[in-house]
């Protein structure tokens, strides 16, 4: 993105251009007017990705103008990103959904009659009851995203289903969380506790700060490059980050682990770990050492494509920092089916570093008690279907793809329900075809979203939700370096018939006799109840929109004891409950499958302004970036007699093909590999704007790898090759 329209999404110029109104668009080159009256300051805090950031929305004579940061906000110090200020379009997309829907026809082929929301939320209630006497409360499965899905699962747990699951886990961090809280017995959370601001060497495999655009740590990444951080890099891609490295290395993909063992050879080898911190924390720490021995530098070149002195070298700069040298975890780290324990690799890097707890490295994040509404107990239930006999025995939440096998299989029980809000399965789910199977097998689906997906397309009911400017959530109280319990407000008011997940979990309860668990008349009643129970002041949160708690110490250094939630009540770098378990107590490496011969391996990741398959319909980040491209090295594409622009199809493995999609010939990526942005080829007739725009990653992501620590399922081992569109 030029530096020139990034600053375009804070002005008023890019806000107004949306302000025709749901369904209205302005002629191409056209300036539309902008909205007149009395300016008012609404506090809020976003929803256009997962980070949270305090915002400050301005409307103009009752109608939405702008959103800013709000300069009180630790995590955005008063900056949003271009997703934050593009949430301007969300509230004025075309391709909203306006009132609920019942399918009338077969599934999938996208056909619905309008209804009142009484005569939606009845449907839903009778087929719950019905699967319920003949299956029990468990056989409904709630698939959700985000925060916006609270009362939902409060609804779930009420009705007496424990089956609720986000992709975030098993198709994003979830094996980050477990290698990290086997290893430290604590997970690095999200905001992840990394103390970027304060690193003398950051080190970054395959995360692409820049690109994935988490707030804060975009910032802190930027202010590090400008006083000189070392900064090293082992990704396929030449990506943002790498362009800003002292070493970049273009590691053959599926190989980190053996990277990292080998900078851990070497950094027992020279002597340049953290002796005192290991001595004093460290459990297990010499059988640990006597594993790495095989793991040279010369070894790992084979296998990575690294020279051994390069990683020498760069395993020095990682030693000479110590300990505010941080190996970042990651997010979305679900890779090629070993993930857990390359996390855990990464972890174990950092106790040798002494980074855990120390500046420079991983705080120790504080929060705010904030009382929890006094409701009865939840019901007993037979317990989860996801993760029967602990067949993934260190899964810290419920498996999506679990859900998905019980749905299929029956086993334990069957599954005969689900509700997917905020998210869609078809993009963040592995192979479509699964999925769809699942949906086949239900006996309803019911789907809550703000704009007709793909997984919408499945439903037999569609429940239209109120974009996160028209409506309260629960309270936001965040763990991070400066607690803070944060609201969300309604700005504007919704365009149609659309209500927020609050209402309609609560309506949905009371259909279905649950209203000893939905006592509060609204759920602002609800908020104000909990902020003032923690002795807050709802009038402050509503006029600031976020009350900051008081700073605590943070680290070590600043008087932190440490403490390990662990076995040993230490850092394990032997794990016996890995052992325990026929698990490997320290990593060991496997190497990748190979590319088979006229394939490349296929990657994929994130831009700058958009959310996962959230935003492509959003007039304003669609305007940015309408389409995805595939990467290709430059001398691949000139042997293939391809130029950027050309369009071409891929075709996986299993035979699967994509639509078509432009080339971008390109050095920053290996000759091995190709890259696509996730999230585009969009397939929904109902999202007009981003209908057939670019190609979807998810449909070539047939085959995945499930982790046999938790279940997360790897996605790096499909392969495409490249076809020429026939005329």
């Amino acid at each position: 993105m030029h530096r020139r329209t990034f600053l375009k999404l804070g002005s008023g110029a890019v806000a107004g251009a949306c302000l025709l109104g749901p369904g209205v668009r302005a002629r191409a080159g056209s300036t539309p007017p902008k909205p007149t009256g009395e300016e008012r300051v609404i506090p809020t805090f976003c929803d256009v990705c997962f980070w949270r950031c305090n915002a400050l929305a301005t409307t103009r004579g009752g109608r939405l103008w702008k959103i800013e940061g709000n300069p009180q906000d630790p995590l955005s110090r008063g900056r949003l990103c271009p997703r934050g200020t593009g949430g301007v379009g969300a509230h004025y997309d075309p391709d909203r959904l306006r009132r609920p829907l019942l399918r009338k026809g077969e599934r999938g082929a996208e056909t619905w009659h309008e209804v009142s929301w009484d005569e939606a939320l009845g449907f839903v209630a009778e087929r719950m009851q019905a699967i319920r006497a003949a299956h029990g409360p468990e056989a409904m499965a709630l698939f959700s995203h985000g925060i916006g899905g609270t009362f939902l699962k409060h609804l779930f747990r009420a009705w007496g289903s424990p089956n609720i699951a986000a992709p975030s886990f098993a198709q994003c961090r979830g094996p980050r969380d477990v290698g990290f809280h086997l290893t430290f017995g604590e997970e690095v959370g999200s905001p992840e506790r990394t103390d970027i601001e304060h690193a003398r060497c950051l080190v970054l495999l395959g995360c692409h700060l820049g690109e994935n655009m988490h707030n804060t740590q975009v910032q802190e990444f930027a202010e590090a490059v400008g006083r000189g951080t070392t900064l090293i890099v082992a990704d396929p891609r030449f990506s943002v980050a790498a362009s800003k490295a002292k070493y970049y290395l273009p590691i053959r993909p599926g190989t980190d682990l053996a990277l990292l063992l080998a900078w851990m050879h070497v950094l027992i080898e020279e002597g340049a770990w953290d002796r005192a911190y290991v001595d004093a924390h460290g459990y297990g720490f010499d059988a640990f050492a006597a594993s790495l021995a095989p793991y040279t530098p010369e070894w790992a070149w084979t296998e990575t494509g690294i020279a051994p002195d390069v990683i020498r070298e760069t395993a020095g700069e990682m030693g000479h920092h110590r300990p505010a040298t941080l190996v970042h975890p990651g997010r979305h780290v679900t890779w090629y089916g070993d993930d857990a324990q390359r996390s855990r690799a990464v972890a174990l890097l950092n106790a040798m570093l002494g980074s855990w707890g120390r500046k420079g490295g991983f705080y120790q994040p504080a929060s705010m008690d904030v009382p929890a509404w006094p409701y009865p107990p939840y019901p007993p239930h037979r317990g989860k279907a996801d993760n029967p006999d602990q067949r993934y025995p260190f899964a810290l939440e419920t498996l999506t793809t679990g859900l998905r096998e019980a749905t299929l299989t029956g086993k334990p029980y069957p599954l005969k329900g689900w509700f997917v809000y905020a998210t869609n399965p078809l993009y963040a789910l592995p192979n479509v075809d699964e999925t769809i199977a699942a949906v086949r097998a239900l006996d309803l689906l019911v789907v809550i979203d703000v704009v007709p997906s793909e997984i919408a397309g499945w439903a037999d009911v569609v429940l239209p939700e109120a974009v996160y400017l028209e409506r309260y959530d629960e309270l936001n109280v965040e763990l991070f370096r400066q607690p803070f319990v944060a609201l969300r407000q309604p700005v504007v008011d919704p365009p149609d018939d659309q209500k927020s997940n609050a209402w309609i979990a609560r309506e949905l309860g009371l259909k279905l006799g649950l209203g000893a668990w939905f006592p509060w008349r609204d759920v602002e009643e609800y908020l104000r109840w909990r902020v003032e129970a923690a002795g807050l002041s709802w009038e402050t949160l509503t006029s600031r929109g976020l009350i900051l708690g008081p700073r605590t110490p943070l680290t070590y250094e600043e008087g932190v004891a440490p403490e390990f939630d662990t076995p040993s009540g230490k850092i394990e770098f032997w794990s016996n409950q890995l052992q325990e378990k026929g698990f490997d107590p320290v990593p060991r490496y496997t190497p990748p499958d190979p590319v088979p011969p006229g394939f490349f391996r296929l990657l994929y990741g994130r831009a700058p302004v958009h959310s996962f398959s959230r935003t492509q319909t959003n007039p304003l980040l669609h305007d940015i970036m309408p389409e995805n491209a595939v990467w290709v090295h430059s001398e691949v594409a000139h042997r293939l007699g391809l130029r950027s622009g050309d369009r071409v199809r891929l075709r996986n493995q299993d035979g699967v093909e994509s639509g078509p999609v432009a080339v971008k010939a390109t050095c920053r990526i290996r000759p091995d590999c190709v890259y696509l942005v996730h999230g585009f080829g969009h397939t929904a007739r109902g999202l007009r704007r981003a209908l057939g725009r670019g190609i979807n990653d998810a449909l070539l992501l047939s085959r995945y790898r499930t982790d046999p620590l938790m279940g997360g399922t790897g996605l790096g081992m499909n392969f495409v090759t490249i076809l020429p569109v026939e005329a």
